[in-house]
């Protein structure tokens, strides 16, 4: 009889190393119009994209090299096999993307109107899956060893997502480069006043905090960049990214301000672009750049994007992010 031989043996979860990131929350598919300046009633023809701001944002890691986990829920209908496919073939690891098959995967329409309309039209009825996740569903001990744990504050709209969040930022323990997304949609919510309470919360538990002006008047009733910022940093946020548009990006911890301006591009669509910037953001803060490095090239990934019509597949990598701030002067 001869013996058996086994091969070496195959790490365990325990032995793994983490994962850079992880990304929780929206992911869905968007309906994009391939006619611009007409109205949806207008539109021919339309592609089909991998969606979803939390999505996007693993993907934009994804580009540069790192490795990312999404956590999520789809509809167990084509749409979902698409987004889970989708994710898989931009390099981010689909394995917690659960389904469920009461809901439909979520689809959103836009107009182009450039350079700064861009309506857009959410179909998450009756509820969208990723506001189902749950705290069973959740690989706490991923999110907990991740580098970088990035959330937003749509998945705190709704329960069960809302205590799933919570769950996980409890799990992590304010480790470093714990991010969320000020990412406001009003129509995700049944009052601004509601949002001002849950964010409020969520500030507790993060390290870094990115939004617009109109996400930091509802997440500490600020709009004024230095007084936002401030206001971030009170609230125990060791980063505060206060995005102004036109006016550039202003960056402020306990002992560095930042500003830099912004990049300007012919604007095909500007709905991605602050997916782009949470990408880069991460990238640079895993590179360990200094603050100014960091944010000059979200800025410029955020232009790249915002100057193509899809927003996951047009994600940038280093290389073309940094051939256009030396285009444009600011290397």
């Amino acid at each position: 009889m001869s013996e058996e031989r086994s091969g070496p043996a195959q790490p365990g979860p325990a032995d793994r190393p983490p994962v850079d990131v992880v990304s929780i929350g929206r992911v869905g598919v968007d309906i994009y119009p391939m006619q611009s300046g007409v109205g949806l009633e207008d539109v021919e023809t339309f592609g089909k994209f991998l969606g979803g701001s939390a999505g996007n944002v693993a993907v934009a890691c994804a580009r540069y090299g790192h490795s990312v986990a999404m956590v999520s829920r789809t509809g167990d209908d084509p749409f979902g096999r698409f987004v889970r496919r989708s994710l898989g073939e931009f390099g981010v690891d689909a394995t917690h993307v659960t389904t469920t098959d009461e809901l439909p995967t979520p689809v959103t329409f836009c107009e182009i109107f450039p350079p700064d309309d861009f309506p857009l039209y959410f179909y998450r009825f009756p509820q969208a899956p990723d506001l189902t996740l749950d705290v069973e569903q959740l690989p706490l001990d991923l999110i907990r060893d991740a580098r970088v744990y990035w959330s937003t504050v749509t998945g705190l709209s709704h329960e069960p997502s809302r205590v799933a969040h919570q769950a996980a930022w409890q799990a992590r323990g304010r480790r470093r480069h714990t991010i969320l997304d000020l990412d406001y949609r009003p129509m995700f919510w049944d009052s601004p006043q509601e949002a001002t309470e849950q964010v409020g919360a969520a500030l507790e538990h993060v390290t870094v905090a990115v939004g617009n002006r109109e996400e930091c008047e509802i997440a500490v009733g600020e709009t004024e960049p230095q007084r936002a910022a401030d206001a971030l940093l009170d609230r125990g946020v060791e980063l505060a990214i206060v995005k102004q548009g036109p006016r550039g990006v202003l960056a402020v911890t306990r002992d560095e301000r930042v500003e830099v301006p912004p990049v300007f591009v012919d604007v095909v669509n500007g709905l991605g672009a602050g997916d782009a910037f949470g990408g880069a953001l991460v990238h640079g803060l895993l590179e360990g750049w200094p603050l100014e490095r960091v944010v000059r090239f979200a800025n410029g990934a955020g232009a790249y994007v915002a100057a193509r019509l899809e927003c996951s597949s047009a994600m940038p990598d280093q290389a073309a992010v940094e051939a256009l701030l030396a285009e444009k002067g600011q290397a």
